[in-house]
């Protein structure tokens, strides 16, 4: 977890299959601790070809069937269909804005947005910000795409930096140019 934090957590990503590996995972982890699922990450990138999309997308009855009993992953039938749904959904976007990440970084107009957080209490679950991009997913026919899932999402791919004031990330982060609001 320490590492994850350090070295992944909040760091800004434009790489769309990073950006894939991360929807999907931030979509297995609702309703479960984010331990559950980084502890299984390995393992859901073997079930799903490393995050390729393209393979995703066309994953089928018996690769679902298939995925249903490996239990290295979260085994949850409406999740594994949602993430081959959602795959199909990136592969739309993709032509549509000429990447996700063109997509998904066009609702902070290409910036960082960095929170000033104390204390864990105050982060917030969700804003009106990912309020907007899970209801614009929504319109794309993304599955498992809550408003909490999503800020989950912009917070792991550094959308929204949420690093407590104090924390040596957020330092870092104001050392890569990256200013508070």
């Amino acid at each position: 977890m320490i590492k994850y934090h350090d070295q992944e957590w909040g760091r800004p990503i434009h790489d769309d299959r990073v950006l894939f590996e991360f929807l999907i995972l931030e979509s297995f982890q609702a309703g479960l601790s984010w331990r559950t699922v980084l502890h299984k990450r390995k393992n859901f990138r073997r079930a799903f070809a490393n995050f390729d999309v393209k393979k995703v997308s066309k994953f089928d009855t018996k690769k679902i069937n298939s995925l249903m009993k490996d239990a290295g992953i979260i085994r949850n039938s409406l999740k594994i269909k949602a993430a081959i749904n959602n795959a199909q959904c990136f592969l739309n976007i993709q032509k549509e804005f000429g990447s996700f990440d063109k997509y998904v970084w066009g609702f902070t107009k290409g910036k960082t947005i960095v929170n000033k957080p104390k204390i864990l209490k105050d982060l917030p679950a969700k804003t009106a910000l990912s309020d907007a991009m899970s209801e614009d997913m929504g319109r794309h026919g993304f599955k498992f795409r809550g408003s909490t899932i999503t800020y989950a999402f912009m917070q792991a791919v550094g959308m929204v930096d949420d690093h407590l004031v104090g924390c040596p990330q957020k330092l870092e982060g104001l050392r890569q140019g990256r200013s508070l609001p």
